[in-house]
Order: structure tokens, then sequence, then C-alpha cells
């Protein structure tokens, strides 16, 4: 059995394992290392699995994830993003849908400071979701609405995806993170332009709101949530100016958010502890994945899969635009089934060579491929988003419901999509006018 041969059974059992549930991490060490020990040797394939994990998690800029989850926590338990989507409420109470135009709005939001797509689901599904129900909306709406909105939270920087993109892709993460913040905000409007629509046709969607808000009430909101945008718009504004890269602006946010939230009597000995727990579970589960997508990438160069691959799908065409279609498809399938961050850790490795072949601009690829990612917490049938609020609201809504109240998002996320493709400029004009740190 030659080296091509032991990488496509390799490749064709990863999937396998992952598709039975076996976690992900696992499913890439355990392969890897025989992949590895059949192409080479036992010794080597040991002498990989136990230098890769040393030298990948020393590498400094790993250190973004768990400075941005650490920001993203503290921002989240001390109260300071409570206010969002009350805020968003009051400023959009005219509009036809308005508490699903302000939940998307308060998810846009809240994406900068979360950097999960999950997190960001989960947090606006306590809040948004009982006000819609008990202002009558329908039901599919108002629960489509928060798990489709959730997903902004990988798109809109900083994003804990676009971190590990950038570290595997070998691209710099300032210029994803303010490249992602066009179309972050643009998937936004559209989703809020299609609900307004669909609720000017079907006004029984979303009865409208009667109570006119006061002077006092738009204050009020603003003052709750003053600190929030300012933070946000300061580290993002910092990379883009070139004082600082995005690890240290993850740091710089991390630490001002702990500030604030001094200074606003939301941090309490008990809150400070659940925000360390919580950032270090989270960024040790990242971290293991991270590592054994290292190790498969090894076994990947080595049986010389990414190349055939890429000579397959070059046949086709050589069109970036081709290949851009056919990746796009390939992400759609197997979102249905796998997880954002497995997902992508498990086909970078195979992907990256045909887009070098194809001069794509890993930049611009690198928004499409979040996109994509994004599309896949929502569709049938293992949408992490969807089960998510599921399992929030109980026996509120069914599944069914939840699944069909995103269809129409997701017709909007192809068509933002669309738009990526079809104009680069909206990711690559604001990277292309960054100061250089």
């Amino acid at each position: 059995m030659d080296r091509l041969e032991i990488g496509l059974i390799g490749l064709a059992l990863t999937f396998t394992l992952v598709g039975l549930r076996v976690p992900i991490a696992v499913s890439l060490g355990v392969v890897s290392f025989f992949g590895i020990w059949a192409i080479i040797s036992l010794s080597a394939a040991w002498g990989i699995v136990t230098a890769i994990p040393f030298d990948w998690v020393g590498d400094f800029s790993f250190s973004a994830v768990p400075m941005f989850m650490l920001m993203g926590y503290i921002a989240s338990k001390s109260g300071m993003t409570a206010g969002i989507f009350g805020a968003m409420r009051i400023f959009l109470w005219r509009v036809p849908g308005a508490l699903a135009c302000a939940s998307v709005a308060a998810c846009a939001l809240f994406a900068a400071a979360s950097g999960s797509s999950v997190a960001t689901a989960a947090a606006m599904s306590r809040i948004a979701i009982p006000e819609m129900l008990k202002a009558n909306y329908d039901k599919a709406l108002a629960t489509g609405t928060i798990a489709a909105s959730g997903t902004l939270g990988s798109l809109i920087p900083p994003s804990i995806l676009m971190i590990l993109y950038g570290i595997f892709a070998e691209q710099s993460i300032g210029k994803l993170f303010i490249g992602g913040f066009i179309p972050g905000f643009l998937s936004a409007l559209i989703y809020m332009g299609m609900v307004m629509a669909r609720v000017t046709v079907w006004p029984s969607l979303a009865p409208k709101l009667e109570r006119e808000t006061t002077r006092e009430e738009r204050m009020a909101a603003i003052r709750d949530i003053w600190p929030f945008p300012p933070l946000v718009f300061f580290v993002l504004g910092g990379i883009f100016l070139g004082w600082f890269t995005p690890t240290e602006a993850g740091a710089v946010g991390a630490f001002f958010a702990f500030v604030l939230a001094l200074v606003r009597r939301g941090m309490s000995w008990r809150i400070f502890r659940e925000i360390m727990v919580e950032a270090t579970e989270g960024t040790a589960a990242i971290f293991i994945i991270a590592v054994t997508a290292v190790i498969f990438t090894r076994f990947m160069a080595l049986s010389g899969v990414p190349g055939y691959l890429a000579d397959v799908m070059l046949s086709v065409g050589s069109h970036p635009l081709i290949l851009i279609a056919q990746i796009s498809l390939i992400y759609i399938i197997l979102g249905m089934f796998i997880d954002s961050i497995g997902l992508m850790l498990i086909t970078l490795p195979i992907i990256l060579p045909m887009l070098h072949a194809g001069n794509v601009d890993l930049i611009w690829f690198g928004i499409i491929v979040i996109k994509l990612l994004e599309i896949g917490l929502i569709t049938p049938p293992i949408g992490l988003n969807v089960y998510m609020i599921k399992g929030a609201l109980g026996n509120t809504v069914t599944l069914g419901t939840v699944f069909r109240g995103t269809f129409w998002f997701l017709a909007m996320d192809i068509v933002t999509l669309a738009l990526i493709i079809t104009f680069p400029q909206l990711v690559l004009w604001l990277p292309s006018l960054m100061v250089d740190n």
C-alpha cells in the first residue's frame, strides 16, 4: 500500500469517526498517529506526536485565543452586555418586526465581544426569545432569528475561528479581523431587511409595538451599554491603526474589560472565578483540537493527499471562482454533520494547497470559509445553534419549528456569500487601509 492510499484511507476513516460522534481531537490524533506509523515508522509517529504539542502551544500567536475569550467572558458575566437587547429594542421600536430586528442588532454587537457563535446564540436566546414570544411573535421567526443571528459571533471580529484560521493558513489575524467587519455587519443588515420585508407582507408574524419610547428611556439605554461599544472599537481600532498586534489587542481588551467591570461594580470574586474557569476550559478544549489538527496536517503532507486532491479539483477548472464554488459545496455538505472548529481544522490541510495552486487570496477565502461555517451551524440535521436553542427553550417549541425558522436566514446567507465572492473588495478594502504594526 503506497502513501497516497494510506492517506486517503486515513481521511475517510477520520470523517467516519467524526460522523459516529467520536470526539474530533481523538479522531484526528488516533488516525494521524497510526497513519504516520504506516507511512514511516512507529518511532517517527511517536516523535511527531510528542514534539508538536509543545512547539505548537508555545506559539505566541495562540495566546490571542485565551485573551479574546477572557475579554468576552468578562463583558458577558459582569453584565456589560446585558442591556444590549433592551437598548436595541428602544432604538428600533418603529421598524416592522422591531423585536426581531433588535435581536439581530443585539447579536451583532454581542458578537463583537464573545468571538463565538454558540455563545452569542446562547446568551440572546435567554433574553430575546422570551420577549418575542410574550409579544405573540411567530415561534419560527423568533427562534430562527436568534439561531441565525448567533452565527454572527464567528464573522464579526474578534473571532476565535478567524484566529485559528490565521494561524493554520499563516495569514495576518489582524487583516482577517478587519476583513470580517464589513461582511459581518452586511450579514446583519441583510437579516434585518429580510425580517422587515416579511413582516410588512405578513403582519401577523410580528405584531407591531405600540408603545413609543421616551427621551429618558433612550438616554437610560445609552448609559446602560456605554462602556461596551468603546471597548470593542478601541480594540479593533487599535489593530487597524497599528497600535498593537491582535495578540496584544486581546490582552488590552481583557484588561480594560476588567477595569470597566470594576468601575460598574459588576465584578466579584465569585464572578471572577467563573470567568477564569470557563475561559480556561474553553481554551483547553480548543488547544486540544488544534494540536491534533497540526499532527493531522503533518500526516496529510506525508501522504500526498492534498496535492492529489488539488490536481483533481483543478482539472475541473483552474479559475478561482470555480475552485471556490467546489470548496463551498464541500463545506456546506460537511457543515451539516461536523461542528465549525473541527470542520475547518480537518479540511484546511487539504484545501490550502488547492488555494495556493489556484492563486486564491487567503484573506478573502478566510472570510468566505467563516461564512460557510456559519451556514453549517443552522442547517439540518446537526445545526448546533438550533439544538442549543431547543435545549434552552425545552418544550416551548419543537425542533422542526426552529429549523423552519432558519430557512429564510439561510437564503439570506447564500445572498451574502454570493456578494462576498462576487465583490472581494467587501473583504479586502479595509485590510488594504490598515497601518502595519
